[in-house]
């Protein structure tokens, strides 16, 4: 007998908050183990870029977003949703919410 665990971007918030920009590169980061400093050389940006992105204090541009995605070899679609929805939420434009499935 197997029992299937449906753990998913729901269950996932429910545990540590929304999926934010910041969150998902400093979880990417951490999975890594790597070091601010020798993550934002791989990202090309200094390290307090990076720890303002990771804090939330700074979105990226879409741009950027999808350059930080391709230099991480990572989805470029996440990384611009998660990017616009973050602008969104900035905007406190709350009628509009970007799918992630």
């Amino acid at each position: 007998m197997s029992t299937k665990i449906k753990y998913g971007l729901k269950e996932l918030e429910k545990e540590v908050g929304p999926l934010t920009f910041g969150r998902l590169i400093s979880s990417h980061r951490l999975g890594e183990e790597m070091s601010q400093k020798d993550f934002s050389k791989i990202l090309g940006i200094s390290p307090s870029s990076l720890c303002d992105i990771e804090k939330g204090r700074t979105i990226p541009s879409i741009r950027r977003a999808r350059k930080m995605a391709r230099q991480l070899k990572l989805s470029e679609h996440l990384f611009v949703k998660i990017a616009i929805q973050d602008q969104l939420d900035r905007e406190k434009i709350n009628w509009l919410k970007i799918s992630f499935a």
